[in-house]
């Protein structure tokens, strides 16, 4: 089976073409065993690209534990890079169907390979049911969530997939490693949620770090710094455009008052392809 490794500031994935070959029999368990640092690949998870009757193309997102996503910021990113560079889509502009829906991208393209693109993220969704997420509010704004021993004041927003973030002092892996954990799997997450850790050093420049839910910490996550872009503007901490710095690189937010969509915009490089036993 032909696999190609690509990463969006760091957040890498393993991508398989199930447009030109049949799809894998059982993805979940595939995802467990590809995206293992030590015994597989090595990857924060497995996206599967196939047709699509809504979209140019279709994609599918397994965290490296084997549970489907409904969404990936930089894993959308890498299949628009993928279907245009391997000439399944030779447009600059395509869409791509979701878990959350169909999403448009626009390329940027240099000597016919593509550097960067931006992603219409759709609008953020802030109702607490949801989210989802059992914290009051519509979006939980500041809400107080005790975590073991610490007590987090946190912001709930859904980009397709549930965001818990938390605006914070310094950038700790006490916090990122220790109590991301527990965010992760927290009674008031019934889905679970991705952890998000954000130091504003201005209100146009964050940096951010992100527990992800069902792959530990990951060096970028691209809903995640939409969610954060978002819970900036709701708490009044940061602007409608902003830099998130992770720490696989930058990617640029911008939360339009005039569609009330999230664009991101950011890197998508292919690292290496080659061949599973499976």
């Amino acid at each position: 089976m032909h696999f190609t490794k690509m990463q969006g500031c760091g957040n890498d994935y393993i991508y398989l073409d199930c447009i030109t070959q049949p799809p894998h029999r059982d993805p979940a368990k595939l995802s467990q065993k590809i995206s293992d640092r030590h015994f597989g690949v090595g990857a924060d998870g497995l996206i599967l690209i196939g047709k699509s009757e809504k979209a140019d193309a279709r994609m599918r997102m397994f965290n490296a534990d084997g549970s489907e996503a409904e969404m990936c910021g930089n894993g959308v990113r890498c299949v628009a890079k993928f279907l245009h560079d391997h000439g399944l889509v030779k447009k600059p502009a395509i869409t791509l169907e979701t878990g959350h829906g169909v999403l448009k991208l626009e390329l940027l393209i240099k000597k016919d390979k593509v550097e960067q693109v931006t992603v219409d993220m759709g609008e953020p969704i802030l109702e607490n049911e949801k989210v989802p997420t059992t914290l009051a509010g519509n979006p939980p704004i500041n809400v107080l969530l005790p975590v073991g021993d610490e007590t987090l004041s946190v912001t709930c927003v859904s980009m397709g997939n549930p965001h818990c973030v938390s605006f914070v002092d310094e950038l700790t892996d006490a916090l990122v490693l220790g109590i991301g954990p527990k965010v992760e799997r927290h009674a008031a997450f019934p889905k679970r949620v991705n952890a998000e850790f954000v130091k504003v050093n201005k209100p146009d420049d964050v940096a951010v770090r992100v527990w992800e839910r069902g792959s530990g910490e990951t060096l970028a996550c691209g809903t995640g710094a939409c969610a954060v872009c978002v819970a900036g503007v709701l708490t009044k901490r940061t602007g409608r455009k902003i830099t998130a710095h992770l720490p696989g690189g930058d990617l640029h937010l911008h939360w339009s008052e005039t569609d009330n969509h999230v664009y991101m915009t950011g890197p998508a490089v292919e690292v290496f392809s080659g061949d599973w036993p499976d």
